[in-house]
């Protein structure tokens, strides 16, 4: 029964369930991420009649907002071992990499002081490198070869069983199953595919604590099986097709595009998402850091209120290894960028510490630039330790996400000679929201760091799948077209409420700069607020924001949309940072502005009209 309702599923879900990148935040609560999903799910499941479904799965709450955390098909996927092997679905959870399942019960069990030993049949997953996974990321365990699950002896801490299938096999619900029951000294089954990702299964109710920290490795250092993945094991599962289907690669087209776009000839690297290669330009230059610069203290140096997945992320690294550390940039408002760099590298500098720097150009949210000029200048200004000795010069990692058609590498360009390692998010311009993929490049001063980077992606395994390699081949050439018609809508529609609504703060780039290539489509504002007090004028102006908001997304259905999106191909995106993007970012360092994007397709005199009405409702 369970296995013709999937298939009924499969037949009549949204077209959105495979190519919708991002989701609506007004159908999202946070704090119940697939549990409200599935909740739903399964109450169709119970229906004595299932009937037409096609409505219903339209009608499901989101399952998280962002498919790079989880999406409908994962968690059906999901529900759907769980349901066969017996579980809460929660104790089940989709990886598109082979080797991060590990690397988060490592991390877990490294903070928790537990030990871990880790079975497998025949071969562990392909790019295991337990060298590097003990020198570098600091991790602890042991590695046993078995013959069958009744050899194995109770141990002190968590067991983990890997068991690997060939290319050419699917997933196995009643494999799967077996092991699990058969195996009582099992604490975690991961099945692993060497193209489609694995699964990791939790066994035993001492493991549920697990649980939280396994998602949060997901959310931060990987991604959750692709929604094409997800339904290719469903459809496999159910018997309606006995083999994997494959998409031609389109790598090496991608790299000559990014190359040209960025004018870099070096290494080009695609990961599986934004976080995904930002943790491996983290992890390869702190392993390069260790190799060259011995017992020296590591600083990542991180906006305050930058994206919360760079901040959480940067923090999460240092959490591990003792000789790292974050230290905090403030970057906007009332702080200028470039002179606060250059009271931390100062300090980083005196103290014989390696500077690894990451900063968004243009900065998200408040859209500002710093003076390039000055910027060069201070990345790379000589500096000395407290002995007087030559201090280790900065690695700058810029976050160009927001203009991903700034050549800040070429070179002879602004930033050619720092080592500077550039990155973009994939699922905003380049893919035009169709994918998650991400992409980065290094500048020639840094073409021996890229090694170190590519290193890590590939232990990791993030490299993009072969179908975000087909969605990126695709959208690049259009890349720098939609950025300068997305730009265009977004200029006009910042006129027209600088006309109309004048005591409002917006913040976006000048004409000047826009000039100088700098053509971003997001903005952000303050709204006007009144009160007596402080607290009375903030709490006014965050109503405010959802009655814009609110305004907006009911109004212009079809093209307004409450979610994190920027760079898509069509419509209009509105989101409070302080409420998303900053999720993890400190209380006090967090805005809570209205943050809007515009794309180059869009009905901007529509938009135009219900601002207007909600300007003169206020």
């Amino acid at each position: 029964m369970v296995l013709k309702f999937i298939s009924k599923v499969l037949d009549e879900m949204p077209s959105g369930w495979l190519s919708i990148t991002t989701h609506r935040l007004d159908i999202y609560n946070e704090e119940l991420a697939k549990v409200e999903f599935l909740d739903h799910f399964d109450g169709l499941y119970q229906k004595a009649d299932q009937g037409t479904l096609a409505d219903d799965l339209s009608l499901l709450p989101s399952a998280y907002d962002y498919i790079r955390l989880g999406h409908p098909l994962s968690c059906v996927l999901e529900w759907l071992v769980a349901h066969s092997c017996q579980l809460n679905p929660n104790s089940v959870i989709s990886f598109a990499s082979e080797t991060i399942p590990l690397l988060a019960i490592l991390r877990k069990n490294l903070l928790d002081n537990n030990s871990t030993r880790i079975l497998y049949h025949h071969d562990l997953p392909e790019n295991f490198d337990a060298d590097i996974l003990s020198s570098v990321y600091g991790y602890n365990f042991e590695l046993e070869k078995i013959k069958s699950l009744n050899d194995v002896i109770p141990f002190d801490g968590s067991t983990v069983l890997i068991s690997s299938i060939k290319e050419h096999e699917s997933f196995d619900l009643d494999r799967i199953s077996g092991q699990l029951t058969t195996g009582s000294q099992i604490d975690f089954y991961v099945n692993v595919h060497p193209t489609l990702g694995s699964l990791l299964l939790i066994n035993g109710d001492m493991n549920q604590d697990y649980i939280s920290d396994i998602q949060h490795v997901r959310r931060r250092e990987t991604i959750a099986m692709t929604p094409a993945n997800c339904q290719t094991i469903l459809t496999s599962l159910i018997g309606q097709s006995d083999s994997i289907s494959h998409i031609g690669t389109h790598k090496a087209q991608v790299v000559d595009l990014v190359k040209e776009i960025t004018a870099t000839k070096g290494k080009v690297l695609v990961g599986s998402s934004g976080l995904s290669i930002q943790y491996a330009i983290l992890m390869g230059l702190i392993h390069y850091a260790m190799d060259n610069n011995k017992a020296k203290p590591i600083k990542i140096i991180v906006p305050t209120n930058c994206y919360g997945g760079t901040n959480d992320q940067a923090r999460r690294v240092a959490a591990c290894l003792p000789n790292v550390d974050v230290v905090d940039l403030a970057v906007d408002g009332d702080n200028d960028m470039v002179e606060s760099m250059e009271a931390v590298l100062a300090d980083i500098a005196y103290q014989d510490a390696i500077p690894l720097l990451i900063a968004e150009i243009p900065t998200n949210p408040r859209v500002e630039v710093p003076d390039l000029h000055q910027l060069k200048a201070t990345l790379s200004k000589p500096r000395n330790t407290a002995a007087g000795a030559r201090a280790v010069d900065p690695v700058f990692i810029l976050d160009q996400t927001f203009c991903p058609n700034i050549q800040f590498l070429e070179e002879g360009g602004f930033l050619s000679s720092v080592r500077t390692i550039a990155f973009a998010s994939g699922s905003k311009f380049p893919s035009g929201g169709r994918c998650t993929a991400g992409y980065c490049v290094g500048n020639k001063r840094a073409s021996d760091l890229m090694d170190r980077v590519d290193l890590h992606l590939t232990l990791c395994d993030n490299e993009a799948t072969d179908l975000q390699y087909s969605i990126l081949a695709n959208q690049l050439p259009s890349m720098l077209q939609r950025i300068v018609d997305a730009y265009q809508n977004t200029r006009e529609f910042v006129s027209y409420i600088e006309e109309i609504l004048p005591t409002a703060k917006i913040n976006f780039v000048s004409e000047m700069l826009a000039a100088e290539g700098f053509t971003p489509s997001v903005f952000s504002m303050d709204l006007p607020t009144k009160g007596n007090t402080e607290a009375e004028r903030e709490s006014y102006k965050r109503a405010l924001n959802l009655k814009l908001i609110n305004l907006m997304i009911t109004k212009i259905p079809h093209e307004s949309k409450f979610c994190v999106s920027y760079g898509q191909l069509k419509g209009c995106y509105w989101t409070i940072p302080a409420t998303s993007t900053q999720g993890t970012t400190k209380e006090g360092d967090k805005d809570y502005i209205v943050r809007a994007s515009l794309s180059p397709d869009m009905d901007l005199d529509l938009h135009k009209a219900v601002l207007l009405e909600f300007v003169e409702s206020i």
